[in-house]
């Protein structure tokens, strides 16, 4: 091996240890950007209709958004902040619930009497109240929050010297096609966010409104959670789903064989017609795709890693069509 191929080797190695180590402050970075391009999408459109500079149509937004929180938390909070009370009361009928219907069946009774003592409501009660006093020493989560929110400000306010430093950064024959690769990427990423976000507000109204005609306990909740998981496409609507589930397991099995079925039907509905129908203009990514990058992420960096696995997806496909299929496989003779 020539010193320089030797010089090069060496080179990738300590910036992959350097990504690494650093692939915290990557995340919150990458988050920041996800974060302002969810900022430019309303505030590019009022620039365009209303001639607005863009200092004043952030500030704009970014007003809607704290008076639209404020009101969504005022009308819904009290009432989450009583069905969750409801739900820790709820807990020990559902285990007891779960019990019996593993008693009565033969097959399963075994599974039953293997359950641990420490699914007991007893042991499960001083466990919830630690992982709610989890809640207060995440002070390290909170401030990569806080960090990543001010970051997305200031990466919307004036995103122009940040574009041309990438720009800047790129050899000279190659800018013209980063400058396109930068607009194709805010463009995929800007609609797919807000195809999500329709998405999930859509599951949200149905799963609430479907639940509360079903007449199941803490239907508010249940919505919520799945209205939020829907922005975790494969994984998160399946999970969200076990909530109603149980909390309708605990009126009748037959109820529960109800709130299935609506589950079922919303999200097909979300999947096959909803979701295809926002980002058809967009990127869409393939299920199996969208799972997989959801696994290595979460395995890798945690529940972050799961959230942020789809935007960035979403920006590596933009950039393989238009950098590894066009450049390299395209011209490959």
């Amino acid at each position: 091996m020539s010193p320089s191929n030797l010089l090069a080797a060496l080179t990738l190695v300590v910036l992959a240890l350097l990504t690494w180590q650093l692939r915290w402050v990557l995340l919150v970075l990458f988050g920041a950007i996800v974060l302002a391009v969810a900022l430019d999408v309303p505030v590019h459109q009022l620039i365009k209709r209303f001639r607005l500079p863009r200092q004043m149509a952030l500030l704009l937004v970014l007003m809607v958004v704290l008076i639209g929180g404020l009101v969504v938390m005022q009308l819904l909070l009290p009432q989450l902040i009583n069905q969750f009370d409801q739900l820790t009361t709820l807990l020990p009928s559902l285990i007891e619930t779960v019990r019996s219907l593993l008693a009565r069946q033969p097959l399963l009774a075994d599974l039953e009497r293997s359950l641990p003592d420490q699914f007991s409501w007893e042991r499960i009660q001083p466990v919830g109240f630690q992982l709610l006093g989890v809640a207060g020493g995440a002070a390290n989560g909170l401030l990569q929050v806080l960090l990543m929110s001010l970051l997305a400000i200031l990466l919307a306010l004036d995103p122009s010297p940040h574009r041309r430093m990438v720009i800047a950064a790129t050899p000279r024959p190659a800018r013209a096609e980063m400058d396109d690769l930068l607009n194709q990427c805010r463009t995929a990423l800007g609609g797919w966010l807000a195809g999500m976000t329709l998405s999930a507000s859509a599951m949200f109204l149905f799963t609430w409104a479907g639940l509360a005609a079903l007449g199941v306990p803490l239907a508010l909740l249940s919505a919520l959670l799945c209205g939020l998981l829907t922005f975790v496409p494969t994984i998160g609507p399946t999970a969200a789903t076990l909530l109603p589930l149980s909390l309708a397991l605990l009126i009748s099995p037959g109820l529960m064989l109800q709130v299935l079925v609506l589950r079922l039907v919303l999200q097909n509905l979300e999947a096959f017609v909803l979701t295809p129908l926002l980002l058809r203009r967009t990127v869409n990514l393939l299920p199996t795709v969208a799972l997989t990058s959801q696994l290595c992420l979460g395995a890798l960096l945690g529940l972050p890693g799961v959230l942020l696995a789809l935007p960035l997806v979403v920006v590596l496909q933009v950039g393989m069509e238009q950098v590894v299929v066009k450049q390299i496989m395209d011209r490959w003779t």
